[in-house]
């Protein structure tokens, strides 16, 4: 598999979604609607990075940043190669949504058809020790250590605005120690900027960190270059850009390397 970080042009414009200081928008998924990813991601992901059926054992599936559950649902749904995984069938995967908006995630489980394999908390991300309590006591129930595949998917810009460049950084180690797999999308700089304006149209508070982080410019190279030197993590493929030119990359724990805690 490829480990270049590749572009494609941007083919729509999306529409403005409004403010939301942590980005969680009450809408999200009516202006970013889960096919904007999964048309990019392989339905057979997980057997491409090893968890084919003859495996067995359960497939555990870290989803970072859920919001309202819309799109933690279509890429279970999705990544059911096996057609007999449908509505009500046993499957090997199980998916943890957490989003730190305890408003969306009520609406998570209400809509949630899948109860035995997909559970949804209220979880912030950047609280270390209670994040990482509440993912072992998950792991735990299954008699694990790590989730085989985490996502974070249009997380990072919100952490790093809000908390500062330290946290971004602690925020992809602390992935990195978690999850064996890893497919991240990192806003890039310019959706940064369209953040701050779409706060100040609406005389909303400006991020606390905005006009200080020293880490700018090619977000996801910054990703890729803090995961592979520090975190014992490499990039094994590209998925191209979605609409909103936002690069999907898949790493993996790099054998040999050791994960720095954050």
């Amino acid at each position: 598999m490829a480990a270049s970080i590749a572009t494609v042009v941007q083919v729509e414009t999306p529409v403005d979604p409004g403010a939301a200081p942590y980005g969680n928008f009450i809408n999200y998924y009516s202006f970013n609607p889960p096919e904007n990813r999964l048309n990019l991601i392989p339905r057979t992901l997980l057997q491409d990075i090893g968890y084919g059926a003859e495996r067995g054992e359960a497939v555990l599936l870290l989803d970072v940043g859920c919001n309202s559950g819309d799109l933690t649902l279509a890429l279970y749904r999705h990544l059911q190669v096996d057609q007999s995984c449908g509505e009500g069938a046993h499957s090997r995967l199980h998916v943890l949504g957490c989003d730190l908006d305890e408003d969306l995630v009520f609406r998570a489980v209400q809509s949630n058809p899948f109860p035995e394999n997909i559970a949804f908390i209220p979880l912030d991300i950047t609280q270390d020790s209670t994040f990482r309590t509440r993912l072992q006591e998950y792991l735990s129930t299954f008699g694990r250590s790590s989730f085989d595949l985490g996502v974070c998917l249009a997380v990072t810009m919100w952490v790093h605005l809000n908390h500062g460049d330290t946290a971004l950084l602690e925020l992809l180690s602390r992935l990195a120690s978690l999850c064996q797999h890893l497919l991240l999308e990192a806003q890039p700089w310019k959706c940064y900027r369209s953040a701050a304006r779409r706060m100040r149209k609406l005389g909303r508070q400006d991020f606390e960190h905005f006009k200080t982080l020293r880490i700018q410019g090619d977000m996801a190279e910054h990703a890729r270059h803090h995961l592979e030197s520090q975190c014992g993590m490499k990039l094994v493929r590209c998925f191209g850009s979605t609409a909103w030119d936002r690069t999907l990359l898949l790493f993996t724990r790099d054998v040999g390397k050791g994960v720095r805690q954050p």
